[in-house]
């Protein structure tokens, strides 16, 4: 019974968002269309199962949304600090840095969220990720010490990610 659900849900949560995105996607509700949208998000996961990697072994789910909090207020004080940079710091004072971050994840899902949370926050891009996947290269728009910079990047968010993904 286990074998039969994962050959047919092989990504249950990637089901449930399709048929939500679904139902929402339509201007009305009935219950044809979320029978239709079920029908989608069951067949598009099977589908494209093969072309997926393997799942991460595990997830903290309350420990990924209290991340998820941190970096939207990161956002949001990455947006005020990068306009003040703008607007009070002459193009010829800028500090800009490439950053080479070692990494201690190992998971693609982990390294992915960390070089999206990287990108994400303004004044800072991922650019590149190394061949073995040790080594995360990171543009910032200012900074004072790049040291600091890289510490506080493993520190803030990939020591969290850490405990997200065990």
């Amino acid at each position: 019974m286990v074998r039969l659900f994962h050959w047919l849900f092989p990504h249950p949560l990637l089901t449930l968002l399709l048929t939500v995105v679904w139902i929402i996607l339509q201007n009305g509700f009935s219950a044809g269309m979320a029978v239709f949208g079920l029908i989608i998000a069951i067949i598009i996961p099977r589908i494209t199962a093969a072309f997926w990697p393997e799942r991460p072994g595990g997830f903290r789910v309350g420990k990924m949304i209290s991340y998820a909090l941190m970096v939207l207020w990161d956002i949001m004080v990455a947006n005020v600090q990068v306009a003040w940079i703008v607007l009070s710091v002459p193009n010829a004072k800028l500090k800009p840095a490439w950053i080479i971050i070692p990494l201690d994840l190992r998971q693609p899902e982990a390294i992915t969220l960390l070089a999206g949370t990287i990108t994400l926050t303004p004044g800072t891009v991922s650019a590149d990720l190394s061949q073995s996947g040790h080594y995360l290269l990171v543009h910032v728009l200012h900074t004072e010490d790049a040291d600091a910079e890289r510490d506080a990047i493993k520190s803030r968010y990939e020591a969290r990610l850490k405990e997200i993904f065990i």
